[in-house]
C-alpha cells in the first residue's frame, strides 16, 4: 500500500467513525488515535511518511480558524482570566515542572532541551478536548473555557519550544532576548491577523457567490500562519486573531447563503482534518517505537514519570485558579467554573495531541556542531507517551468522570436558554412589522395575518407569557399552520423530483437545475 491510499483510508475513517462515536460515546479523536494505533501494527500497512515540519502549517491553521470563527471578542474578553491562567500561566509552569523533571531524570541533559520537553507537552490540544467534551454534554461554559484555552495555549507553547531548541542546537541562550522574541511574536501576529482578515473582508465584499468567499475563507488560516511564521511571529496567534476579527465582522443579516455554505464547510474540515490529525497519531506510534529500538521498555518509567508530573501539576493549578477566580470576580461578569467539581472536570479534560505530536517529531536529529540531538528518541517517546495516556486513559474515563459529579448538560437550561433567543428574535420580527404597518407598505389583512403568525411563535415559546384565551387561539392557529406547512413540504417535495427528473433529460444544463433545487431546499429548511 503506498503513500495516497493510506491518506485515503485515514479520511475514509474520519467519516466512518463519526457515527460510530455518537452510538458508542467513545469520542471521535480518541477511535481515531485507536485505529491509527492498529493501522500502524498492521505488516501491510506502510509506516507514514510525513514530513514534521508541514504538520504544524497544514492541520493547525485550519482547525484553529474552525473554532476561532465561532467564537467571538466579547466572549474572549469574558474569559480573559480563564485563558491568562490556563493558555499562558499553566502553560509556562507545566513547562518548568517538566523540565525540572526530565532534568531529574536524565542530567546529562542539556536544560534547553529539558525545556523544550516541557513546552512541547504542555498544551492541551483544542480540538480533542472539545470534541470529548462535546461527546460527554458538558456545560456550554466549561466548553467555552476549555476551547478559549485551547486557542491560545498553542502561542505559549511554541514559542517557548522554539527558544529552547535554538538554544540547543546553536548553543546560544539569553533571557533576555527569548522575553522580546516572546512579546515581538505577539505583536507581529496581531498585526497579521488583524490586516489579513481586513484584507479577507475588502475582498469578499467584490465577490458576490458565496462559494468564492468561502474559498477566500480557506486561505486566510494558511496565509495567516506562513506570513506570521516567515517574520519570525506566532502563526497559531495571527489566526485566531485573523479568526476573531473575521467572525466579529460577519454582521450582513442577509447573508443567508455564504453562512449556510460557509458553516457546512467548515463542519467538513473539521471532521476530515481532526480525524487525519489523530489517526496520524496512532499510525506515528510505529515509526517512534522503530526509533527507539529495544530500549523503549526502559523508558516507560521515565515516560510514567512525566506523565505524573502533566497531570498532577494541571490539577494543582486548576484547584486554587478557581478560588481565586471566584474571589477576583466582579458581580457583572459572567459565571465562571469555580467549583471544585467544575475544576476536577477541566483537569481531567487536558488531553494532548495533533501540536504536541507535531512538536515532538520536528525536534532536530543533529546540532549545528553536528552532533546528535541528545536523548532525541527518547525525548519523542516521552512526548507520544504523555498524549496516548491523556487521549486514550483520560479521553475514555472523562464521561464516567462527569456523570459521578453530575456535570452532564443541564438539558432544560439549555433548551429554556435557545426559546430565549428565539424570543427575542421574534419580538425583532414584530416590532418591524409594525414600522413597515406606520409606513403604509403592507396591506391591513397581510399585516394581521403575519402578526398572528408571529404571536403564534411567541406562543409556541414562552407560553406562560400569554393569557389562556389567547394561548388556546394561538394553539389553534398553530394546528392549522402544521396542517398548512405539512401539505407544503409535500408540493416542494413535488417541485424537487421534478427537478431531479428535469436534470437526467437530453439538453438539460444541470447548473441551472442545481441552482432551482437548493433554492427549494431552503424553502423546505424555513420555519
Amino acid at each position: 500500500m503506498g503513500q495516497l491510499p493510506l491518506l485515503f483510508l485515514v479520511l475514509l475513517a474520519s467519516v466512518v467513525t463519526m457515527p460510530l462515536a455518537r452510538r458508542s460515546g467513545v469520542p471521535q479523536p480518541v477511535l481515531m488515535t485507536l485505529l491509527g494505533i492498529v493501522m500502524a501494527l498492521v505488516p501491510q500497512i506502510p509506516d507514514i511518511a510525513l514530513d514534521p515540519d508541514l504538520i504544524l502549517p497544514l492541520v493547525l491553521p485550519p482547525l484553529i480558524f474552525a473554532v476561532a470563527r465561532r467564537s467571538s471578542v466579547r466572549y474572549f474578553r469574558a474569559n480573559i482570566r480563564s485563558i491568562l491562567l490556563l493558555a499562558v500561566a499553566l502553560v509556562v509552569v507545566t513547562t518548568a515542572a517538566v523540565a525540572g523533571a526530565v532534568h531529574w531524570l536524565l542530567p546529562t541533559l542539556p536544560i534547553a532541551a529539558a525545556v523544550a520537553v516541557g513546552a512541547l507537552v504542555s498544551p492541551p490540544d483544542p480540538v480533542a478536548a472539545v470534541a470529548v467534551a462535546g461527546s460527554v454534554g458538558l456545560p456550554r461554559r466549561l466548553v467555552a473555557i476549555l476551547e478559549s484555552e485551547g486557542l491560545f495555549n498553542d502561542v505559549t507553547a511554541i514559542v517557548i519550544y522554539s527558544l529552547a531548541i535554538e538554544a540547543v542546537v546553536g548553543g546560544d541562550f539569553s533571557a533576555e532576548n527569548a522575553v522580546l522574541r516572546f512579546v515581538l511574536s505577539a505583536v507581529l501576529a496581531v498585526v497579521i491577523g488583524v490586516a489579513l482578515g481586513w484584507a479577507n473582508a475588502r475582498i469578499a465584499s467584490y465577490l458576490e457567490d458565496p462559494t468564492q468567499q468561502v474559498a477566500l475563507n480557506l486561505l486566510v488560516p494558511f496565509a495567516a500562519y506562513t506570513l506570521a511564521e516567515e517574520i519570525h511571529g506566532s502563526g497559531v496567534l495571527a489566526v485566531v486573531v485573523c479568526g476573531l476579527y473575521l467572525a466579529e465582522r460577519a454582521a450582513d443579516a442577509d447573508a443567508v447563503s455564504y453562512r449556510l455554505v460557509g458553516n457546512a464547510f467548515w463542519e467538513i474540515v473539521e471532521i476530515l482534518i481532526t480525524g487525519v490529525a489523530f489517526g496520524l497519531i496512532g499510525l506515528e506510534l510505529a515509526t517512534v517505537l522503530k526509533e527507539a529500538g529495544d530500549g523503549w521498555t526502559a523508558m516507560i518509567g521515565d515516560a510514567a514519570a512525566v506523565i505524573g508530573v502533566v497531570v498532577l501539576v494541571r490539577l494543582l493549578w486548576l484547584l486554587p485558579a478557581g478560588w481565586v477566580s471566584r474571589r477576583l470576580r466582579s458581580g457583572d461578569e459572567e459565571d465562571t467554573p469555580i467549583s471544585w467539581q467544575e475544576s476536577v472536570v477541566l483537569w481531567w479534560s487536558g488531553m494532548r495531541g495533533v501540536a504536541t505530536v507535531a512538536l515532538a517529531l520536528a525536534v532536530p536529529l543533529t546540532l549545528d556542531s553536528g552532533e546528535a540531538f541528545p536523548e532525541r528518541g527518547r525525548l519523542v517517546f516521552i512526548a507520544f507517551s504523555v498524549v496516548l495516556f491523556t487521549l486514550l486513559v483520560q479521553g475514555l474515563t472523562l464521561p464516567w468522570l462527569a456523570k459521578r459529579l453530575h456535570l452532564d448538560i443541564d438539558h432544560d437550561r439549555h433548551e429554556q436558554a435557545v426559546r430565549q433567543l428565539w424570543w427575542r428574535a421574534a419580538k425583532a420580527g414584530l416590532e418591524r412589522l409594525g414600522e413597515l404597518e406606520e409606513l403604509d407598505r403592507l396591506p391591513a389583512e397581510v399585516a394581521d395575518r403575519l402578526r398572528d403568525r408571529q404571536h403564534d411563535r411567541l406562543a409556541r415559546l414562552c407560553p406562560e407569557k400569554y393569557a389562556e384565551e389567547e394561548a388556546a387561539e394561538a394553539k389553534q392557529r398553530l394546528s392549522q399552520w402544521r396542517a398548512a406547512h405539512s401539505v407544503e413540504q409535500e408540493m416542494i417535495a413535488a417541485s424537487r423530483r421534478e427537478m431531479l427528473a428535469a436534470r437526467s433529460e437530453l439538453g438539460a444544463d444541470p447548473e441551472l437545475v442545481d441552482q432551482v433545487l437548493r433554492g427549494l431546499d431552503l424553502r423546505s429548511e424555513r420555519k
